[in-house]
This record gives C-alpha cells, structure tokens and sequence, in this order.
C-alpha cells in the first residue's frame, strides 16, 4: 500500500511506499551550519538510505544552500540547508516494456531536503522530486 503517488514531469507515476523524516541540524550541539557541515550532513543521509536499501539504486537531488552571513567563522561563511531532510522509497510499474506488468516492478530510493514536513503528493510535489529521472536512475525487480 502506498503512501501517496506522485506525477513526475516525464508523466509516469511513482507511489511513496515509506518516508523518513528528519531534522537537518538536529543534534548539532556545537558550531554553527558551513559546508563542511552540510556536505557531511548530506553524504550522511545518502549513506543511511544505501544502507537501509541496499538492494534498490539510490538518488541524492541536491540541496538548495542559502548564506544568509557572509561573515566567516573557523569553517567559512554561515551555509544552510532547507530544515527537513529526507529519505523515500519509491516503486513504479517496470521500466523495460517487455518485462511482464504483472510480475514485475520499478523501485528507486530518493534522497532529498525540503523547507516544511509536507508529504510529496500528486502534482504538488517539489519540481526537483518531479523532475527525477526515473527511467535512468530507478531499477526493475521482480515480485
């Protein structure tokens, strides 16, 4: 059972079959958000999607960085990533046509940030999300 669907750009629906939420910066106890920060931050949360699907391909859609002070600290200017990170699973109908419908399935795990805790759903999904390249990045796979 799916969480919601999805229309992408390219006009193939995908359904979110999980969806983990979580704060960018929580737990950050000391420092202040910079790049070095935000890069570990986002190659943290690629690495927990690979790890949590280890069978499914995964895609990390680039975060939006604002720099709100351009003052430098120890680790360069104040860098900040949209409030929400996120992890989604997503399964849509197989990609190579002569794979049976029945039997057969597409699957890509989607690694994005998002400024409020909206679930993606129909055409009011984010753009980036939307415009995921599913016939490239996603995998087939077999019931």
């Amino acid at each position: 059972m799916s969480l919601t669907r999805t229309a992408l750009l390219s006009g193939r629906s995908i359904e979110l079959t999980d969806l983990r939420m979580s704060s960018t910066y929580g737990g950050m106890l000391e420092g202040y958000p910079c790049k070095p920060i935000n890069d570990i931050r986002v190659s943290g949360l690629r690495w927990q999607a690979e790890r949590a699907f280890p069978a499914t391909p995964v895609h990390l859609i680039p975060p939006s960085r604002e720099y709100p002070d351009q003052t430098a600290g120890a680790f360069g200017p104040v860098e900040v990533l949209p409030s929400v990170a996120c992890l989604g699973a997503f399964r849509s109908t197989a990609i190579a046509p002569e794979l049976d419908p029945v039997l057969h399935r597409s699957a890509l795990i989607v690694v994005w940030f998002q400024a409020g805790l909206d679930v993606p759903s129909g055409e009011d999904a984010a753009l980036a999300l939307r415009s995921v390249r599913w016939e490239e990045l996603a995998q087939d796979y077999e019931l």
